[in-house]
């Protein structure tokens, strides 16, 4: 089963913008921190943003006033809104799932599967 599943990544060109979203499938007694991660080919793994359960939020500055993150309706959803996309955006973008409470019969970090996402100059 996958635990964490990302959707909404695409082709745009530079100024563009797309919305990410990514859903955890955990029991609702667990608590969850969604996070967002991209990598560029030959590059490592970059934090991108991450929400916190008390919807604290965090942002890498190169993306500061242009990405939003925001739970949605469904527990466990979020989505990442990103405007005035540049092409060093450009991708694998990734959702993480930190998973934990005393009373959560699968705490662990998930990660889901990834979400390409190009921007053309």
């Amino acid at each position: 089963a996958q635990f964490v599943v990302e959707s909404g990544g695409g082709s745009v060109q530079a100024g563009g913008s797309l919305r990410l979203s990514c859903t955890a499938s955990v029991e609702d007694r667990c608590t969850v921190d969604l996070s967002w991660y991209r990598q560029a080919p030959g590059n490592g793994r970059e934090f991108v943003s991450s929400i916190e359960n008390d919807g604290t939020t965090t942002y890498v500055d190169s993306v500061k006033g242009r990405f939003t993150l925001s739970r949605g309706d469904a527990k466990f959803t979020v989505y990442l809104q990103m405007v005035t996309l540049k092409p060093e955006d450009t991708a694998m973008y990734s959702c993480r799932a930190d998973v934990y409470g005393d009373s959560c019969p699968r705490r662990a970090t998930y990660w889901g599967q990834g979400t390409q996402v190009t921007v053309s100059s």
